[in-house]
């Protein structure tokens, strides 16, 4: 009997990786759908979309005073999502790189790159909406979608996909969800955004994680199973020539 336990496809660790990259297809399109048609509803008329009442609202219900402990925590995301919202990324790639995972190091970068600056930018040049009055922080034009819930979504898809254990993802989806929240509370509390325009962002960045994990599926499953094998065979290596029997001049 092997004293080694034998490890069938279905429990290598590139199998669930797969497996979850292929699941992603429906509803990376599901939301990318949702972020398509909520751009329809407002190019139209990007002063009142159909939901301008709706926003009003909301709005008005994120007003002052704007201090103490919520005004700590919208200004933390708003670094996050803005200056330290690259500093993640770079660490993470820089991981990736260390760990000799070229796959996951390409499509870290590749996806980030590409959603931020394809996606959600292409969005705010198609849209062209105008901000709510007075935000609380230097913004840029275009308001929908928003690109800090973009990245934020984006960041926490693309971490899922790469670092995470598939028997862990369920919390990481949960935790990843109300961070995401959290950002899209932040950008409409600082009155940098409409409510919409998080909504949109929120879809566009967790569609286009999706997407490019079910695109990137196959290969990033490859590499894991590659990674695994590699750990294993370094574990499992005996030393050819026990200590004790080498030759005395090879052990001077």
């Amino acid at each position: 009997m092997s004293p080694h336990p034998v490890t069938t496809p279905s429990d290598r660790p590139g199998a669930s990786g797969a497996n979850r990259g292929r699941g992603a297809l429906a509803p990376g399109l599901l939301f990318l759908g949702g972020a398509a048609l909520l751009t329809l509803l407002v190019r139209p008329d990007v002063v009142n979309p159909p939901f301008q009442g709706m926003d009003d609202r909301w709005l008005h219900w994120m007003g002052g005073p704007h201090e103490g402990l919520y005004a700590a925590v919208a200004a933390a995301l708003d670094w996050f999502g803005g200056p330290l919202g690259a500093v993640v990324p770079l660490a993470l790639l820089v991981l990736l790189l260390v760990r000799r995972r070229w796959v996951s190091a390409a499509f870290l970068l590749g996806v980030y790159l590409g959603a931020n600056m394809l996606v959600v930018q292409g969005l705010k040049q198609l849209v062209d909406r105008p901000r709510p009055a007075d935000p609380l922080v230097r913004v840029d034009h275009g308001s929908f979608p928003s690109g800090h819930v973009a990245s934020a979504a984006l960041l926490v898809v693309v971490v899922g996909a790469l670092l995470v254990p598939a028997a862990r993802r369920r919390a990481w989806w949960l935790g990843g969800a109300v961070f995401t929240l959290a950002m899209m509370w932040s950008r409409t509390w600082l009155h940098a955004h409409w409510l919409s325009d998080t909504v949109a962002g929120a879809a566009a960045g967790t569609g286009a994680g999706l997407l490019a994990w079910w695109l990137c599926g196959p290969a990033l499953a490859r590499e894991r199973e590659r990674v695994h094998d590699r750990r294993g065979a370094a574990v499992d290596s005996p030393d050819p020539v026990p200590p004790a029997d080498r030759p005395q001049h090879a052990r001077r």
